[in-house]
């Protein structure tokens, strides 16, 4: 509901603040008293096209101030809340527009800069305008099968059909990911099944990298050092016949020194039994080296083909690594990852035909959804058409023709809302074709098609916006002037209506009235506002209905408007 509005020099209003009610508002004043400027205020604070034409002659800006208050369940919110306003659902909301003088504008929600598209977006769920010239909302085409689905209670159908449609393509999605892969791995399986033979032949171990070159480390290593101990085998082995040759030559001297005489405990004896002890420790010694020798050279457990037949293993690794794209580590998985994937490829038909199946199943669910929600809005189409004819006479409006068009699509051309076009369609005249809305019906009958669908819809559409009917009245009197208001007074009692009138039966139906009108003089003229009360309410009725003289009789004519 629009509570309040703030405007500041539009065009002949220099600052004009007013609060609004609920219910019918009416707005009267002689013609070019500015009726449209409130009208042209309220649609720049909402995001109107707007022009520096409505810049007040002498100011810089402009600015249009609109509070309202949705409930808290209201659309609205949850676009604030994706345009990332700060919001608080059942608070006030504000919407704000500044527009200079060179046709620049800003615009506020809840002092929040915003864009005039957000500001746009936002008055869209919050106003419908139907007028000579504008009809905004209600007869937009891509709003009636909302409305339609709101007057036949569709939403639990509109519901499950939307359901079924998000199942129908998760399991398409699906379907179509899995025939992918399936393809993908079909292509591949012959260049996957060759990589897979050679690494089941290879037979890569986790680690085993690490561990041939720690191998080849030692095994080199051990290669060279026993080749260094069978150098020093190979110096020994002249020594030992020698120092044995060495020793009996010793032992010959000191048996010969002995045979000739000399004393055992002579010098020459003593010296000669020093150097054969001497030579036969040197003796035990070498064997006992030649021995620590052989003893060391068996300790290292190497084998010629060994270290070869590692770096064989770790070159043929290495080169199968390279030649699949990845680190000689990750070869196990790769052999892994390909296993699976002929597994899949294997196994990949039978679950392709379980996705068919599934997928086949959630359209399935989705046409029988769909053909339910078909007929109840068929079945709404006609009820709602008749509601909206019986409309039509009062509002003098007795020779048109009102149908709701429904055209069923095939179900590759539907989507979540179900498989139905639907489309509000008149014919003005007998016999004439029937056409939309907006093209065939001129401006004073698209206002009064709109006030018959407004008041067959009323109480079946969520929570109403504000509605402006722009002179809805123009061309008509007596008694369809007071159907027309009739109508807009029912549609108030659920919602919030703003009228811009010229007839009398129309403004005595109103909760409240504004008379618009100029003051000053050609060269300082100012639109002002008056909140009429009831006496001043009757004199502008009586004014509507005498003109220039008001009289008696016409004050008695409004007195009976205002309590019929």
């Amino acid at each position: 509901m629009l509570t309040g509005l703030w405007i500041r020099d539009v065009v002949l209003i220099e600052a004009l603040d007013l609060s609004v009610g609920p219910g019918l508002t009416a707005l009267t004043g002689e013609t070019g008293a500015g009726k449209s400027i409130l009208l042209d205020a309220l649609g720049l604070a909402t995001g109107a096209r707007a022009e520096s034409g409505l810049v007040r002659r002498g100011s810089a800006q402009a600015s249009a101030s609109a509070a309202f208050s949705p409930p808290p369940g209201h659309p609205v919110w949850s676009l604030l809340e994706a345009r990332g306003l700060e919001a608080a659902p059942g608070e006030d909301l504000i919407l704000r527009r500044v527009l200079s003088a060179d046709g620049r504008s800003r615009a506020f929600v809840n002092d929040q800069p915003s864009s005039v598209g957000a500001l746009r977006e936002i008055g869209a769920l919050l106003i419908e305008v139907h007028g000579q010239h504008e009809t905004v909302g209600l007869l937009d085409a891509r709003t009636h099968r909302d409305l339609l689905d709101a007057y036949g209670g569709h939403a639990p159908l509109a519901k499950a059909t939307a359901q079924a449609w998000g199942a129908w393509r998760e399991a398409e999605a699906r379907l179509e990911a899995l025939g992918r892969d399936a393809a993908a791995l079909e292509a591949e399986a012959e260049e996957a099944g060759r990589l897979l033979a050679e690494l089941d032949a290879l037979a890569p171990e986790a680690g085993e990298e690490t561990a041939l070159a720690e191998k080849r480390a030692v095994l080199g290593a051990a290669e060279k050092a026993l080749a260094d101990i069978n150098l020093a085998g190979e110096a020994l082995e002249g020594l030992p016949p020698r120092l044995a040759s060495a020793l009996r030559a010793l032992g010959q001297a000191r048996s010969r020194a002995l045979a000739a005489g000399a004393a055992a405990e002579g010098p020459a004896v003593q010296r000669l039994a020093e150097a054969e002890a001497a030579l036969d420790a040197v003796f035990s010694g070498l064997q006992e080296a030649e021995a620590a020798v052989e003893s060391a050279a068996s300790a290292f457990d190497f084998r010629a083909d060994d270290l070869e037949k590692a770096e064989e293993r770790l070159f043929a690794l290495r080169a199968a690594a390279r030649r699949m794209g990845c680190a000689v580590e990750a070869l196990p998985e790769r052999r892994q990852a390909l296993a699976e994937r002929l597994a899949r490829l294997d196994s990949g038909e039978a679950e392709l035909a379980a996705a068919r199946r599934e997928a086949a199943e959630a359209e399935g669910r989705y046409i029988a959804a769909a053909a339910a929600l078909t007929a109840a809005r068929r079945a709404a189409a006609e009820a709602l058409a008749l509601a909206v004819e019986s409309e039509l006479p009062p509002l003098k409006l007795e020779r048109a023709r009102f149908r709701v068009a429904l055209e069923t699509l095939a179900p590759d051309r539907a989507g979540p809302g179900g498989c139905d076009r639907i489309l509000f369609e008149v014919a003005t005249n007998p016999g004439a074709p029937f056409g939309d809305l907006t093209t065939v019906a001129s401006g004073g009958e698209l206002a009064r098609f709109a006030l018959a669908l407004k008041a067959s819809l009323a109480g079946r559409g969520g929570e109403p916006p504000l509605m402006i009917f722009d002179e809805v009245d123009q061309g008509v009197g007596g008694a369809v002037a007071d159907a027309v208001g009739l109508r807009l007074r029912r549609l108030a009692r659920e919602g919030q209506v703003l009228v811009v009138t010229h007839s009398p039966q129309v403004a005595a139906r109103a909760d409240a009235h504004w008379r618009i009108a100029k003051a000053g003089d050609d060269e300082a003229l100012r639109t002002r506002v008056e909140v009429l009360d009831a006496a001043a309410r009757e004199e502008e009725i009586a004014r509507m209905l005498a003109g220039a003289q008001v009289t008696n009789e016409a004050r008695a004519a409004a007195r009976a408007l205002m309590h019929a």
